[in-house]
């Protein structure tokens, strides 16, 4: 019987964050982004997203935010395994200058504008140094619905998850800028990885996934 995958992506982002990462052996469905509801909670969001599980105990893979809403939804379902790429899985592996911004609402004064924005900096905290890569991450920028954007930011830095789930496995980069590794304890590390790679580290990941599963 065929394993079924349910993958969630990025921040704002989509399948394309994934295409050379191989899974092809695999049953795999893409989760889509929703539009968040007027003071929607992070809870709330991922029970609305089981509607697009059907799987019994399914094998999320969760990439940045996806990962920390694919911890979310594992706390309201049975899943095999939770495999995280460039993510955390509790609150105290969000950095701390995060969490300051969240209680005194920094995040709330930054315009939709600067946040969608592409440049050096964007392209330098990403880890997108390939043409490639930046032009990527610039139209999946200009793709992001602004308002799911402005509502994932706050669920990131207001996140209270404590909750440890123990069949989690998590890949992080020792170059990762939006997400240092110094913040977060993972199950294995990649050497150079930043934020975005499974663009660019992609045999790797595969390998390690590939393992995993």
């Amino acid at each position: 019987m065929t394993k079924e995958l349910y993958i969630f992506s990025g921040l704002g982002a989509d399948e394309r964050v994934f295409q050379r990462l191989d899974f092809s052996a695999f049953k795999t469905t893409f989760i889509k982004w929703i539009v968040p509801n007027n003071n929607e909670t992070i809870e709330n969001y991922a029970t609305r997203l089981l509607d697009q599980i059907i799987t019994a105990k399914p094998t999320l893979i969760g990439l940045s935010f996806g990962g920390i809403m694919a911890v979310e939804v594992a706390k309201q379902i049975d899943t095999e395994k939770v495999i995280l790429i460039a993510s955390a899985k509790t609150k105290k592996e969000i950095p701390f200058y995060y969490r300051l911004a969240g209680q005194i609402r920094i995040h709330k004064l930054l315009p939709t504008k600067v946040l969608k924005s592409s440049n050096f900096m964007t392209n330098w905290f990403f880890g997108a140094t390939s043409k490639f890569d930046k032009q990527l991450l610039k139209q999946i920028l200009i793709d992001t619905d602004p308002i799911f954007l402005k509502w994932a930011i706050e669920q990131i830095v207001l996140w209270r998850n404590r909750i440890q789930l123990n069949n989690i496995f998590h890949i992080h980069g020792t170059n990762d800028k939006i997400l240092p590794l110094a913040f977060v304890n993972c199950n294995q590390e990649i050497k150079n990885g930043g934020h975005l790679m499974t663009l660019n580290k992609s045999d790797e990941l595969n390998e390690i996934i590939k393992l995993q599963l």
